[in-house]
């Protein structure tokens, strides 16, 4: 009998992980390119994650994404941390290498600026100051990516001042701290704004920030996706900003670790979304 090889596995860990649409995600993805492999979720308590890694690879799993609550407590256990996910302080993907060794990395932030860039084309960056909501591991990874791609400053806000405080001291300058009490003033004259927190998401308080003092010119996203489209993005289109929903960071925060382990680059289309959507 000739030895097949073994079938790729994948998966996402986090705890709760019922509600996450990467497996919708990735086996569309896989049916779509005819790849054998499969990609389930796995909820896994953080008292289990040490004995998971070690396991896992040996049943055939190729790397995960990593979910809330486990994105920071995997960087300790991991063998190799890329520079970004060191900087961010989290990992979102796991690459389980042939020599053993458990690769992190992070690839919200380069999903983040690809999913402007695709359905914000004429966005620049370089062409005044950003405003962020929010100063959790999401909004960390999206500053990290701002100041990469050359934004001149950014203005940042939390309910919490001192997670604020926090990035400003790891980001540096560019990073200006605003009181969450005047958080609209920090709009006057932004020409990229991102909401990072949780507030407007299905279940979640609504997000009350005042958005009068939006530029008609400014290019606005919301990292939520459930709604698709927030309060706050709707705001922002009345005012005549270009929106950006936040489902199009999932699915190009995907496609890196897809191609780590299955081999293929899959491309981010509107079919893509509408396999997610339909999930």
């Amino acid at each position: 009998m000739t030895d097949l090889p073994r079938v790729p596995l994948a998966g996402v860990i986090g705890s709760p992980v019922a509600h996450s649409r990467s497996p919708a995600l990735h086996n569309y993805w896989l049916r779509r390119y005819g790849i054998k492999g499969h990609y389930v979720p796995l909820d896994i308590a953080r008292a289990d994650l040490k004995e998971m890694l070690a396991v896992l690879p040996r049943l055939g799993f190729v790397g995960l994404n990593v979910t809330i609550p486990h994105k920071e407590t995997i960087l300790g256990l991991a063998d190799i941390i890329s520079d970004r996910a060191a900087l961010i302080g989290a990992a979102n993907t796991l690459i389980f290498r042939k020599d053993g060794k458990v690769h992190a990395d992070n690839t919200d932030g380069s999903g983040f600026i690809a999913n402007l860039r695709q359905n914000a084309p004429n966005w620049n960056p370089h062409a005044g100051p950003a405003v962020v909501f929010g100063a959790g591991g999401a909004a960390r990874a999206v500053v990290a990516a701002l100041i990469e791609v050359g934004v001149p400053e950014i203005r940042l806000a939390n309910r919490t001042r001192p997670r604020a405080d926090a990035m400003r001291s790891d980001f540096g300058a560019k990073v200006v701290v605003s009181e969450w009490v005047k958080a609209g003033n920090m709009l006057d004259g932004a020409m990229t704004v991102v909401n990072t927190t949780s507030l407007g998401m299905v279940g979640k308080p609504d997000f009350r920030v005042p958005l009068e003092a939006l530029s008609p010119r400014a290019t606005v996203t919301d990292l939520v996706y459930t709604p698709l489209q927030t309060t706050f993005l709707i705001e922002a289109e009345e005012n005549g900003c270009t929106v950006v929903d936040g489902l199009g960071m999932l699915l190009h925060q995907a496609a890196p670790g897809f191609e780590r382990w299955f081999g293929k680059r899959p491309e981010v289309d509107d079919a893509t979304r509408q396999a997610v959507l339909a999930s």
